[in-house]
């Protein structure tokens, strides 16, 4: 007799789908599907992150991988209550690859998939030593010249990227890299970081003194390292840095600081990087058998061309480069941006009695912290959300089992909900002037983030000094030139300027290829970031998944790797699995490699 309980329905569902798949009937596979379905994996599959959307992408994707894959053992996890809300069934499963063991999330529909997500946990026979596993550290017995724990870490320092080589260099030492690097180590891959800078966690100190992270604590762990829970809720910038040199020590990362990546070609006979860096005024040629380029998702700094700008007498700078407001009390600013950094260095500025103006060129994304924090993301990161048995691992997942082609549907309503909420804080700002969006089709701060990484304020503040005046703004014009000591606008307006700051964000990652590589393999694997969607700096056509991060490019043995520190824990897994398995020379067929589209 049929359980028609909905832990009854899932199991049902979910042992009909093994069984078929074990019996190659690919038909019978994806007859369990509806036709509106999405079955994102996350390289348990595909050795890709790859999205298959509808009946005919399942098939193809199952026709092409299912006999390398082997999948078996398909379970709910009976750890996880199975839901029923609304008609749609949640369950947690967990299954095998021929290779490797997964873990997944599964709606219901009708009776039908909806949405299927598998990922890959571990490989067999390479699982990192956790838990039961975790080496034992103290060397019990005696033996003739033993060394130390410090002299075997002393030894490897002083050895990798000399007389031995590692199999990945990772560039760049932010928290991409360093989350990055913490996943090869647990994995046995012989990894270098390569950062210019002095330490681990410049990048975040040397950024204005007021930056704090717009990502509460819950959203931002690190691998291994979860934060302590005094730690504050918003991360001020020198305190992650402090935490980010701290992790690259505790997990015994190979990281080569003041070290400038000077070039890098790959050899396909040998199958081989040879990546030229600058460590200690000497030049060494380390070479990884893949390079990760972990430069930040925002890539190089965007610094605009306007006529004038070398016959400016005052101070120029990129938001980047910008020290903070301390030297310029009582000066004339000009901020060039509306988005977050533009924001921060206004408010910063302001409160060092600095005479700032905003320039808003284009229409401004905003939501404020608190209505963010309560529906946008209270319900996976959040400390309600930890008290109620939510881990960091099971709210990446759920998010991530979101399909992106869907996904602004579920985040339309949250921003409408935060519209009606705050209206009163929205006319304050458009009575001041301020350009508002809510992205091209009011979804929100997540998908202008996922579509194009910028075009968006989280308000901590800044923008009700906007709407008070004490901020001068000036918006939906752009810069005509500079003159000696101003900015003179498209429309004639003439703004006096003892500094210009220009907030204009990033290029694509693919521009840092083009300096260390060449500007042919920047355009083999084309941009990086977004996904196709058609909007403003998004163009199409659809990708699926953002484009070129974590997983295979058009270049063989490169790869990316960035984001905020959500990303740079939650794909760094995907990313450390799949140099793992090439490093033991486990077979990954790639199924859905993405085509190039777009350049920069």
């Amino acid at each position: 007799m049929l359980d028609v309980t909905a832990e009854g329905r899932a199991k049902h569902l979910l042992d009909e789908f093994g069984e078929a798949l074990a019996d190659r009937d690919i038909d019978r596979a994806v007859g369990l599907f509806q036709e509106d379905c999405y079955w994102r994996d996350l390289v348990t599959f595909t050795w890709n992150l790859y999205t298959a959307e509808g009946k005919d992408q399942v098939r193809d994707m199952l026709s092409q991988q299912l006999d390398t894959t082997d999948p078996y053992g398909w379970a709910l996890d009976g750890r996880e209550p199975v839901a029923d809300e609304d008609g749609v069934i949640t369950a947690w499963f967990t299954f095998e690859t021929a290779v490797a063991r997964g873990y997944g999330l599964l709606r219901l529909k009708d009776g039908l998939i909806w949405t299927l997500l598998t990922t890959m946990s571990e490989l067999k026979g390479h699982e990192e030593p956790l838990g039961y596993e975790r080496p034992l550290g103290a060397k019990h017995g005696a033996a003739k010249n033993q060394k130390s724990w410090k002299e075997e870490r002393e030894e490897e320092l002083a050895n990798l990227g000399r007389t031995r080589q590692p199999y990945v260099v990772i560039v760049g030492g932010g928290q991409g890299g360093i989350a990055l690097g913490a996943r090869l180590r647990q994995l046995g891959v012989p990894t270098i970081i390569v950062e210019q800078n002095e330490r681990p966690g410049d990048s975040w100190r040397r950024r204005y003194k007021s930056l704090c992270l717009h990502d509460p604590v819950w959203y931002d762990h690190l691998p291994y390292l979860p934060f302590p829970p005094n730690w504050p809720v918003f991360s001020p910038k020198d305190k992650i840095g402090d935490w980010l040199e701290m992790y690259t020590k505790v997990m015994e990362l190979n990281y080569w600081t003041a070290t400038t990546c000077k070039s890098a070609q790959f050899d396909e006979d040998s199958q081989t990087w040879t990546v030229i860096v600058e460590r200690d005024g000497e030049e060494v040629a380390l070479r990884p058998k893949q390079l990760v380029l972990a430069t930040g998702m925002s890539g190089k700094k965007n610094v605009p061309q306007f006529d004038g700008m070398d016959r400016f007498r005052g101070e120029q700078q990129h938001s980047s480069e910008h020290p903070g407001p301390d030297a310029y009390t009582g000066k004339k600013v000009v901020v060039i941006g509306s988005n977050n950094s533009a924001h921060d260095i206004c408010a910063a500025l302001w409160e060092h009695d600095a005479d700032v103006t905003m320039l808003q060129r284009s229409s401004t994304h905003v939501v404020k912290s608190d209505s963010l924090m309560e529906l946008g993301l209270g319900a996976l990161y959040s400390e309600e959300a930890v008290r109620s048995g939510m881990t960091t691992q099971k709210a990446d997942l759920i998010f991530a089992s979101l399909p992106y082609r869907i996904m602004s549907q579920f985040q339309k309503p949250i921003y409408d909900q935060i519209r009606e909420r705050d209206a009163d804080f929205y006319e304050r700002l458009e009575k001041a002037g301020f350009m508002l969006d809510f992205g091209d089709d009011d979804s929100g701060l997540f998908m202008k983030y996922l579509r194009r990484g910028s075009g968006y304020y989280i308000d901590v503040g800044a923008s009700e000094l906007v709407a008070d005046g004490s901020i001068k703004l000036k918006s939906g014009v752009d810069v005509d030139h500079l003159s000696e000591t101003s900015v003179v606008l498209s429309d004639g307006t003439e703004l006096e300027a003892d500094l210009v700051v220009y907030a204009t964000g990033y290029g694509s990652m693919n521009g840092w290829a083009a300096d260390l590589i060449g500007q042919d393999v920047a355009d083999k694997v084309g941009k990086c970031w977004g996904l196709g969607s058609d909007t403003k700096k998004d163009p199409g056509p659809w990708e699926g998944e953002q484009r070129n991060m974590w997983k295979p490019t058009q270049q063989e043995a490169l790869w990316f790797h960035g984001g905020n520190l959500h990303q740079s824990r939650h794909y760094s897994q995907f990313l450390s699995l799949q140099l793992k398995a090439r490093m033991e020379g486990i077979p990954t067929p790639v199924h859905g490699l993405q085509e190039v589209h777009h350049l920069s």
